[in-house]
Order: C-alpha cells, then structure tokens, then sequence
C-alpha cells in the first residue's frame, strides 16, 4: 500500500508534511519532567531517538515511576534511621518537621545523582 505524501508551502519551498502517530495519554510527574528536561538540554540525540520512536512518554513513565518508588524509599529508610518516630512527632513537631524535611532533601539528591541526572 503506498502512502500519499502531502506538501505545504512555505515560503519558496514545499515541505513535506510530517506527523508522528498517536502516543497514548500519560502523566508525567516531576521527576520525569525533570529527566525530560535533562535529556533535551544534555542528550539531544537520545531525546530525538525516543521522541521519533513514539517511546518517549512510556519512557519518561517509567523514570517517573522508578525515582518516586525510589525517593519514598529512601525517606523511609533515612527516617527509620534516624530514629524519626511518631512520638518525636508528637513530642517536638517542629523539630520532627526540620529533619524530616533534611531527610527529604537528602533523598531528593539521591534521586536526582542516580536516577534523574544520569
């Protein structure tokens, strides 16, 4: 079956008219945001490769979910580690809040070093 290729005018040139097929709608959350913004700006040919492909979206899924997984559980692990307990939270909220929120940090540049950024 042949394909009828159609042309527009721009200018003094006709160029072809090109449309990627349809991807499946996905979210994509923050963490596959920022890989996605990685990938333009630092690995152009593998950006273009996934994007002609039609596998971009799936990808970026995927890193969405890995990084989240990841971060969740790291925080758990760092928590637990630093002996972050309920009754602390209880106890000295402010204090549970500020090393939590540095836990969160922490696990944030973990995430982003091994997963995000590379």
């Amino acid at each position: 079956m042949a394909t009828k290729i159609t042309y527009t005018q721009q200018g003094d040139y006709l160029l072809p008219d090109l449309k990627l097929p349809e991807q499946p709608k996905v979210e994509i959350g923050i963490w596959g945001k920022r890989h996605l913004r990685y990938l333009k700006n630092h690995h152009p040919i593998i950006y273009t490769n996934f994007l002609t492909s039609c596998k971009l979206n799936a990808y970026l899924a995927n890193v969405d979910k890995q990084a989240e997984d990841m971060f969740f559980r790291l925080v758990k692990q760092l928590a637990e580690k630093e002996g972050l307990t309920e009754q602390l939270k209880a106890d000295n909220q402010m204090l549970w809040i500020r090393r939590m929120n540095n836990i969160r940090n922490q696990a944030t540049e973990i995430v982003n070093n091994e997963l995000i950024y590379s």
